[in-house]
């Protein structure tokens, strides 16, 4: 559980993670996408702007990667297509579950 005004921040510092440890050239070994589920959607954080990806700030967008509806989360026509393989939403499924449970613990109990 994040606050979710600190995506950028966690953005930023996967961003210098990637970079030091990057191949010959600069090239990318790895991709570190962080991001965020809650109960109606999953949104990864991106330094790449486009019409569905409002700006957050420092230079970080939000991605609407997939939204739940019908008792699953659903791929949209531009989600990668690693999030939209059935055991990505499956497992994304499976962490909103659990993200449900642990709302329902953190409820304030009223006598």
């Amino acid at each position: 559980m994040i606050p979710i005004p600190r995506l950028p921040d966690i953005k930023v510092l996967t961003n210098h993670l990637e970079d030091r440890l990057a191949g010959p050239g600069g090239r990318r070994r790895i991709n570190i996408d962080p991001g965020y589920l809650c109960l109606h959607h999953v949104i990864l954080a991106t330094t790449k702007g486009y019409t569905h990806r409002p700006y957050l700030r420092d230079g970080i967008y939000a991605d609407l990667t997939l939204i739940y509806r019908g008792k699953s989360f659903q791929a949209l026509q531009w989600t990668y297509p690693d999030y939209g393989q059935e055991d990505a939403i499956g497992l994304f499924n499976q962490l909103r579950k659990k993200y449900k449970e642990d709302l329902k613990l953190e409820q304030p109990i009223h006598d």
